[in-house]
């Protein structure tokens, strides 16, 4: 179960107040080389990017990035990302200069913090006679059409709270559940009811989640008192462009590790999806793996897990973390690796057209649909339908050897967290950046090759990438296709896995 914090409750629409700075300055921010070169315990900002999406000022655009998860100043595996008519247009000709970076972060988190605004709030409660209902919204005319399903997901009658990272059309949004026992006939001995949010981007919806979790409670015990919510939105409403549409674009890359170091307690690290890849990893062990490849990969994975469903919109933040690249260019053709988080029935017809994503749902139907995923994932088992993919659920050598390091290195952290008091690094950071050096790893090498005289795979090549000449042979092989590698020619040597 995710830890919950013990602060006392939030009042009315108050936010979590941003962490004091000792300098009046952004955090630094290193290069990604000196990040990648850097021992365990030098503290690299927690949490990914590029998965983050909103509405640009002006009207929508659209972009696509893949985050390189630690606030790195290059470009990521996606396009790059958007520069807003505001920004100046030449600074990422600075990422050169230290002191540029730390500017440009604090500048670009200012500006991302005032369009990642709350475009609607809502109540959804379940009714004994009609089922899961839209209570109360505003705007009045915002469609809401099946977020009373998102917000209240399936078989949460089971559970006595939850919250929930779902998506609704080109928005994302966040709701807190909670069910509370009553004396009432009509209500079957229960009352159920859940609050939500919707913006254009979800990186930032953790903040309210406290004020959430305090505006269901108060909806169970006194329903139809509203006034919070409605002060809420009328300070936090989101100014959208005049045609009222907002279309998901890519959060700048560099903003996210400033984001988190910037404005996030420690305590509420565990209410925000970069406070989880400690436990997502712990829970899968060596099957990380196994998904670290089929992320990379792009490919469409599902993950089934009864209610609560908190923690498991958690593992699809942290499974798109694995597939994190930094190096600037890789990657522009690929599909974009988008999080849907929650889904149900309802979303069906939309992951029909998705050719990648993760996503998971309660719903048990989902695992008869095999046209809709790839991947299916139910507890720690990892599975496909599909010929091609089922030798990358064997792990390879390379694979085991990357886990034990992983292991190792993990050891150490906890070993100078105890013994010398180091109260800086974290797990989170740790494997985070290890999942982005072994991509920077494998891509690097892939460019070094194809740049080469003879643009020829060989076992030495394989190994440099920290792979298995073998036993990843296969994995190479859908690397090579999905990422336009076509020119690189395949040793012989590799012709036997």
């Amino acid at each position: 179960m995710v830890e919950r914090s013990d602060r006392a409750p939030l009042l009315d629409w108050e936010e979590v107040p941003t962490a004091e700075k000792t300098d009046g300055k952004a955090p630094a921010v290193p290069h990604v080389k000196e990040r990648l070169s850097s021992p365990p315990n030098n503290r690299a900002p927690s949490g990914c990017s590029g998965f983050g999406w909103s509405s640009g000022p002006g009207g929508p655009t659209r972009t696509v990035s893949n985050g390189d998860g630690c606030g790195a100043p290059p470009a990521t595996s996606g396009a790059p990302a958007a520069v807003d008519e505001a920004q100046p247009p030449d600074k990422d000709a600075h990422l050169s200069d230290p002191g540029a970076i730390e500017v440009s972060l604090e500048d670009r988190m200012v500006k991302w913090e005032e369009k990642d605004q709350i475009v609607s709030v809502f109540v959804v409660t379940f009714n004994t006679r009609t089922g899961n209902m839209l209570e109360w919204c505003l705007p009045k005319d915002i469609d809401l059409e099946g977020v009373e399903f998102k917000a209240i997901a399936s078989g949460s009658h089971r559970v006595t709270t939850d919250f929930i990272y779902f998506r609704k059309g080109s928005y994302f949004g966040l709701a807190c559940f909670a069910n509370m026992a009553v004396e009432s006939m009509e209500e079957r001995g229960a009352r159920m009811k859940s609050v939500g949010i919707l913006s254009p981007s979800y990186t930032l919806l953790y903040r309210y989640m406290s004020f959430l979790e305090h505006q269901v409670r108060l909806q169970l015990k006194s329903p139809g008192h509203y006034s919070p919510l409605e002060a809420f939105y009328e300070d936090k409403r989101a100014l959208l462009p005049p045609s009222g549409e907002a279309v998901v674009c890519a959060l700048p890359t560099s903003t996210w590790g400033a984001a988190i170091n910037h404005s996030m307690h420690p305590e509420m690290k565990i209410t925000h999806p970069a406070g989880c890849m400690s436990q997502f990893i712990r829970f899968f062990g060596e099957q990380i793996m196994v998904l670290w490849k089929l992320a990379l990969l792009r490919r469409r994975i599902l993950i089934f897990s009864p209610p609560p469903v908190g923690v498991v919109c958690y593992r699809v933040f942290c499974c798109c973390c694995l597939a994190n690249i930094s190096i600037p260019g890789v990657g522009v053709a690929v599909p974009e690796f988008r999080p849907f988080f929650y889904v149900n029935v309802a979303d069906i017809s939309a992951l029909e057209n998705e050719l990648s994503y993760v996503a998971c749902t309660t719903e048990k139907i989902f695992e008869e649909k095999k046209d809709l995923y790839d991947v299916y994932v139910d507890n720690q088992n990892v599975k496909t339908h599909r010929d091609g993919l089922k030798p990358l659920l064997r792990l390879s050598a390379a694979d085991r050897e990357k886990y034990r390091k992983l292991t190792e290195q993990r050891q150490m952290l906890l070993y100078s967290q105890e013994e010398n008091g180091d109260c800086v690094s974290s797990e989170e950071d740790l494997f985070i950046l290890f999942f982005l050096e072994q991509n920077n790893r494998i891509f690097q090498t892939l460019s070094e090759v194809a740049g080469s005289s003879d643009p020829t795979i060989t076992q030495e090549s394989v190994r440099a990438m920290g792979l298995d000449p073998h036993g990843d042979r296969l994995f190479l092989l859908h690397l090579l296709e999905i990422y336009g590698y076509d020119s690189l020619l395949v040793s012989e040597q590799l012709c036997c896995s």
